[in-house]
């Protein structure tokens, strides 16, 4: 009986044995899994902006300005923008040209910075619904193009004070461009500025038809300085004018830019352009969507315009009248064009208790008393 019992029992555990051996192993367990890393967003095109300059942007001027303005859009809006530039591009049908190259090259925002590039802008622009126009000085615009510039009136103003109180002889000359509006009304404000400091002064205009050529400019001054005349200004876009007027001996008043180093013994200052903030500003708002038809008249007040820093050759006390009348523009105390203003005939054209409005301002075709030359 026992053996059976023992026999019973090796059977079990035989059994048991293997049943044990042939069961499933247990699966192991499986490694956590990495939690998957988030998608990259797709980085933004930066925006394409195309500049069409009539001049060198290294002409120490009106264009150099304009280029300065670009690079300080580039440092502003970083790798969200993309510019390129053509330099001396004419008031021809080459304007649009070099505009639809620039949109052919993926540019949607377009800033042409010459008078007599309106007409070529509005084509393009009607031609290129979807791509945002800017035309720099005319007075042309429409649905995607804009127009923009400033009240260079107001520093033409405190440059004829400077001009004004430098002088010995009481006779300014200008070298000017062309007889447009923009031109003729620079030349009234610095007439205007020189006379509230010298009601003794008088201002000789010598045009050469023509925004960029150092040659014309500077003989058009040797000519001024020939009259007599013993500081000159310019609205011109290069150098060549305080050049001419060190030669001589005498005194300058820049444009555009701050160019001392051009002539050091003749500058006294310049009124200036800073076109920069004004460019990354807008091509911001066309990131965000903001974009709208809005022409641009920029002042003093927004800094879009100023007078360039005073240099040791100006006359004693002319610091003090500068930020007299300057901190007066800006407050609005000062318009620069108020009444009573005569024209060269003695006719008033501005009555005491008014003002000249923004169109008659856009429109000016006569001068101030006390400019001697003609418009066309």
């Amino acid at each position: 009986m026992k053996k059976t019992i023992s026999l019973l029992l090796v059977l079990v555990l035989l059994l048991a044995i293997m049943f044990t051996g042939c069961a499933p192993k247990p699966a192991p367990a499986a490694a956590p899994e990495e939690a998957a890393a988030p998608a990259e967003a797709p980085k933004a095109k930066p925006i394409k902006v195309g500049f069409a300059y009539i001049g060198s942007a290294k002409d120490g001027g009106y264009t150099q300005a304009h280029d300065e303005g670009r690079l300080y859009l580039e440092e502003q809006l970083g790798d969200k923008v993309e510019t390129l530039f053509k330099e001396g591009v004419p008031e021809s049908s080459e304007c649009e040209k070099v505009m639809n190259d620039m949109i052919d090259q993926g540019c949607t925002v377009i800033f042409a910075n010459s008078f007599g590039h309106m007409d070529f802008v509005e084509k393009a622009a009607k031609a290129h619904p979807d791509v945002k126009f800017y035309h720099c000085s005319g007075y042309k615009d429409g649905p995607n193009f804009n127009n923009y510039f400033g009240a260079m009136e107001q520093a033409r103003y405190l440059a004829g004070i400077v001009a004004g109180m430098r002088t010995q002889n009481n006779k300014l000359g200008y070298v000017a461009a062309y007889e447009i509006p923009e031109v003729v009304r620079g030349i009234n404000a610095f007439t205007l500025g020189a006379q509230s400091v010298n009601p003794k002064i008088s201002v000789k205009v010598n045009w050469t038809h023509t925004w960029y050529d150092p040659a014309k400019e500077k003989e058009a001054a040797k000519a001024l300085l020939d009259a007599g005349c013993d500081v000159l200004a310019q609205h011109q876009d290069t150098t060549a004018t305080p050049q001419a007027a060190e030669e001589k001996g005498v005194w300058a008043i820049g444009y555009d830019l701050d160019t001392r180093e051009s002539a050091p013994k003749a500058y006294l200052t310049a009124p200036i352009w800073n076109w920069g903030k004004f460019y990354a500003a807008e091509v911001q708002r066309i990131l965000d969507g903001k974009w709208k038809q809005e022409n641009y008249y920029g002042d003093m007040k927004d800094g879009l315009v100023d007078l360039a820093p005073l240099t040791g050759n100006v006359a004693e006390g002319t610091q003090a009248a500068v930020d007299k009348a300057r901190a007066a523009i800006i407050d609005g105390s000062l318009n620069v064009f108020a009444g009573p203003i005569k024209d060269q005939t003695g006719a008033v054209r501005i009555p005491e208790g008014s003002a000249m409005t923004f169109d008659e301002m856009m429109s000016v075709d006569w001068f101030v008393k006390g400019v001697e030359g003609k418009i066309k």
